[in-house]
């Protein structure tokens, strides 16, 4: 069972390596931790989208595009990456980001101007309509523009993290390392869709476990079993259900989608404060709270290996000083 890979253009640095978090292992008197360093992929700081966009470029350089056009949150790291891709590759980019423009420009939105991205504010409309406003807009100018979906979590962009499985499995081999569970954090379910794809089709033994940063469990659970199937037939491995391989935990959600908690900043000031790695409060640091919140209460023995899998997102950290410290 071999996907049939379409074209990708090379954006990021692979394969990021695996790190051992000894210290907080250590401290947490847990299972042995350790670290897939996505937050090192290169793209204006990294993160997991690189490995999405290499597919979603492709895709629209294919297809004649010269414009990106995608959405997120104010501080979003697919937006950021999606405008250092742009840039990369020449062409011109517009971000459409929730609510109003801020007084300080700090973080992501920073980086977005920088990169030199058109930023549209949806005030009091949806990403949706405000999006089909953009896209309108740039016809209506003579451009030809690529829409990607938020977090470019489609079967495209899903199709980077089944290939990451392939690179994760190689690097377990030659490491002799065998891991018990993946953890990593889920949302708009590209990347746990791909990765959970991935292991069925490359044989991996892990039990991989989202982390829901905003979604109710057997929503999230839904939407990536359809986009991992979906995936599937579109890398030519005809119908495959993974439905049963989807574990999606949604007990970590707290107040809402960027509402900082004690759990949060618990979890990014202790793997700053231990392992010198950073995380940010939307997505690693959410997801790293619940790793440490169920190693506290022993869903792991000690003798179990836990890979969590940094999707980065520390450029959005000045964002919430007054919320971290």
């Amino acid at each position: 069972m071999k996907p049939n890979y379409p074209n990708r253009i090379p954006l990021a640095y692979l394969p990021t390596p695996i790190d051992k978090m000894d210290r907080l292992s250590r401290h947490l008197g847990g299972p042995e931790l350790y670290i897939k360093r996505d937050d090192q992929t290169g793209l204006a700081t990294g993160g997991n989208k690189a490995r999405k966009l290499e597919f979603l470029l492709a895709d629209a350089l294919a297809q004649g595009c010269d414009h990106l056009v995608t959405a997120g949150a104010a501080q979003s790291n697919h937006c950021r990456q999606t405008a250092a891709a742009a840039a990369r590759c020449g062409l011109g980019c517009s971000l459409v980001l929730s609510g109003k423009a801020p007084r300080q420009k700090t973080g992501n939105v920073l980086l977005d101007l920088l990169l030199g991205a058109h930023l549209y504010w949806t005030g009091g409309k949806s990403r949706a309509d405000t999006m089909k406003d953009v896209l309108s807009e740039l016809h209506t100018m003579g451009r030809k523009p690529y829409p990607i979906p938020v977090g470019g979590s489609n079967v495209i962009g899903a199709t980077g993290y089944v290939l990451a499985m392939a690179e994760l499995l190689e690097q377990l081999e030659a490491q002799r390392l065998h891991i018990d569970f993946i953890v990593v954090a889920s949302s708009s379910g590209g990347t746990q869709a791909g990765m959970v794809l991935g292991k069925k089709i490359y044989g991996h033994r892990a039990n991989i476990l989202g982390i829901s940063i905003d979604r109710p469990a057997d929503e999230l659970q839904t939407h990536v079993a359809a986009l991992a199937t979906a995936t599937a037939t579109h890398l030519g491995l005809g119908t495959l259900s993974v439905s049963d391989l989807i574990d999606v935990n949604d007990d970590y959600v707290g107040e809402g989608y960027a509402v900082v908690g004690e759990a949060e900043r618990e979890a990014v000031q202790m793997t700053a404060q231990f392992e010198g790695i950073l995380l940010d409060p939307v997505y690693t640091g959410r997801a790293m709270a619940g790793l440490i919140d169920l190693i506290r209460w022993g869903a792991f023995t000690r003798q179990q290996k836990v890979l969590f899998w940094h999707t980065g997102g520390a450029a959005a950290l000045p964002a919430f000083a007054n919320q971290l410290l």
